[in-house]
């Protein structure tokens, strides 16, 4: 139902068409990055967050996690991730599959500026096989973001 959901949302902007649907699980970073081809930097993960006052998504590079500080400098709280049940029931989408399409209303949505190393993104479209490529402008207009942040640090692979 939710990759429905982003496919009518990406409609509007002539983009429904450009949904990879793969027979491989995007579920995570990793297989998401497996399953394209691509590095996992170039995944495009969507966290979601409640502030104080509000349900908000950050959409950053697969190699990233928030910096708390950083964070807290930005929204003026500390970070607190949904549950998946949160989740589900506050954005519209399954943990696996989210993303910042079709979202439920109230949703404010956040690019962090660790995507623009690349030409590209791949984020997910509704469900746990699911995403597409897109520029991270395209990816900013698209997904009606409200501003783009710096409240990530990229995590060192592990040797």
């Amino acid at each position: 139902m939710s990759l429905k959901k982003a496919e009518e949302y990406l409609k509007k902007f002539s983009k429904d068409k450009d949904i990879i649907v793969l027979k491989d699980s995007t579920a995570t970073v990793e297989l998401a990055a497996k399953a394209l081809g691509v590095i996992p930097a170039r995944i495009a993960k969507t966290l979601s967050f409640k502030t104080d006052n509000a349900v908000i998504l950050i959409v950053t590079a697969g190699d990233t996690k928030i910096d708390n500080k950083k964070y807290k400098a930005f929204f003026g709280c500390k970070a607190k991730m949904l549950t998946p049940e949160q989740v589900t029931e506050y954005i519209g989408h399954n943990v696996g599959g989210v993303c910042p399409f079709g979202v439920k209303d109230g949703v404010d949505v956040y690019c962090d500026i660790s995507m623009q190393r690349f030409s590209t993104v791949f984020p997910a479209c509704g469900s746990s096989n699911s995403a597409i490529e897109l520029d991270c402008d395209g990816l900013f207009k698209i997904s009606n973001a409200k501003e783009w942040v710096d409240i990530c640090k990229i995590v060192e692979p592990a040797a």
